[in-house]
């Protein structure tokens, strides 16, 4: 492939020190140097101007739900038969990419091996889409968030439903022969299980440690719907990598995430808790319907938690819970937005969440996530003024290994 100039703009690199000048000269899939403006390159390399653009380094969504339809009901998501499903989790997965997101942390897939076929797709660049840590679908248990079923009626959603020591190895085992990266479990309930609640611990001991045993026994990482304290404290003694929400963490779960802030990452998902009171009228959720559910409650409680964890040097993703018709794929890069006026990070702190740390919950740290010579050239730039999208940049679609 012929080497691709990225002239005339300035470069944020993502170590957090500020936007300079520069052009970029990117060789086959890598970085290939970073020159002062106007500096000689190859004649054969492709030029594109990127004047009064800055490039910055692609974002990671490190709690994606690409299989997720826009569906107001995850029962409705469960009813798609498998073809249509994976054929729209492909365009999703376009959309993402388009969208400045190079990178996808799966929170869960929908059926067993959609993230799997997938993300194998985008890697033998048959395919476009964002580099995928694929996940299979979260593992809950009966009556937990994700089992839909009534005693007349059977429906699938967007779990697996596991009971038990042994149907817990038996599901991790088989994911993991079908490929996947990560075993996401539901530790805690959800305001939309009314007798699974969101600061209920429904998930036994015994099933996340056999859980978190059998995957890190392959090589593979857990990742957890932890909104319960009790849930949090679980995780972190089962070690469990990645824990998702978080909301009610007491001061005993801060302490703890903090001790274990080299080894976990952890993502709020607050775009969903914000959108589900602001902006999901259309589909009958209203700001007193939110409230009434317990989100208004759960949006405040994450704004404590997670300005506390930015205090405490935890290692917090953006992203989450994006796939539902009030968040749409696409929308993700609204997070570095909540980042700000929430949890009160700085501008700079939360581009680093969404691309430096990102990079590393990818398994890519040191190899991609900043603007650096020999890194992986996952790129996006984005007009000076706004932090809207104007192109992403992939010289080709590697594998994340690569």
């Amino acid at each position: 492939m012929d080497a691709v100039l990225l002239r005339g703009g300035k470069v944020w690199d993502g170590s957090g020190r500020p936007a300079f000048a520069a052009d970029v000269l990117v060789a086959g899939n890598r970085i290939s140097r970073i020159q002062s403006p106007g500096t000689r390159f190859p004649e054969s390399a492709i030029a594109f101007d990127i004047a009064d653009h800055t490039l910055i380094p692609g974002l990671v969504d490190g709690h994606a739900h690409l299989p997720f339809l826009h569906k107001a009901s995850i029962a409705d998501t469960g009813d798609v038969p498998p073809e249509e499903h994976t054929l729209r989790t492909t365009q999703h997965a376009r959309v993402v990419l388009e969208a400045g997101f190079t990178s996808c942390v799966s929170g869960g897939s929908a059926k067993p091996r959609i993230d799997v076929v997938v993300r194998n797709e985008i890697n033998a660049g048959h395919i476009p889409g964002p580099r995928m840590l694929a996940a299979g679908p979260e593992l809950t248990n009966t009556g937990n968030l994700g089992d839909e079923r009534q005693m007349h009626i059977h429906r699938e959603s967007i779990a697996m439903i596991v009971d038990g020591v042994d149907e817990m190895a038996k599901t991790c085992r088989m994911l993991i022969r079908e490929g996947v990266d990560t075993i996401k479990l539901n530790i805690s309930g959800n305001q939309t299980t009314p007798n699974s609640r969101s600061d209920q611990n429904v998930m036994n001991e015994v099933e996340i440690r056999t859980a978190a045993q059998t995957a890190h026994a392959h090589g593979k990482r857990v990742a957890a719907h932890v909104r319960a304290a009790a849930s949090i404290k679980l995780a972190l003694r089962h070690k469990i990598d990645i824990l998702y929400h978080c909301e009610y963490a007491d001061e005993e779960c801060l302490d703890l995430l903090e001790a274990a802030r080299e080894r976990i990452f952890v993502a709020p998902a607050i775009g969903l808790l914000h959108n589900l009171m602001y902006e999901a009228g259309e589909w009958g959720i209203t700001y007193e319907k939110a409230e009434a559910a317990g989100v208004v409650h759960q949006f405040e409680c994450a704004k404590r938690v997670f300005a506390e964890l930015r205090k405490r040097g935890v290692r917090v993703l953006v992203g989450g819970d994006y796939g539902f018709p009030w968040t749409p794929h696409g929308t993700n890069a609204r997070d570095i937005g909540h980042f700000v006026k929430f949890f009160g990070y700085s501008h700079t702190q939360a581009l680093v969440a969404a691309t430096r740390t990102g990079a590393a919950a990818m398994m890519l740290e040191g190899r991609a996530g900043e603007i650096a010579e020999g890194f992986l050239a996952d790129l996006w730039w984005s007009p000076v003024s706004r932090m809207t999208m104007s192109g992403c940049f992939r010289s080709r679609v590697t594998s994340s290994s690569s």
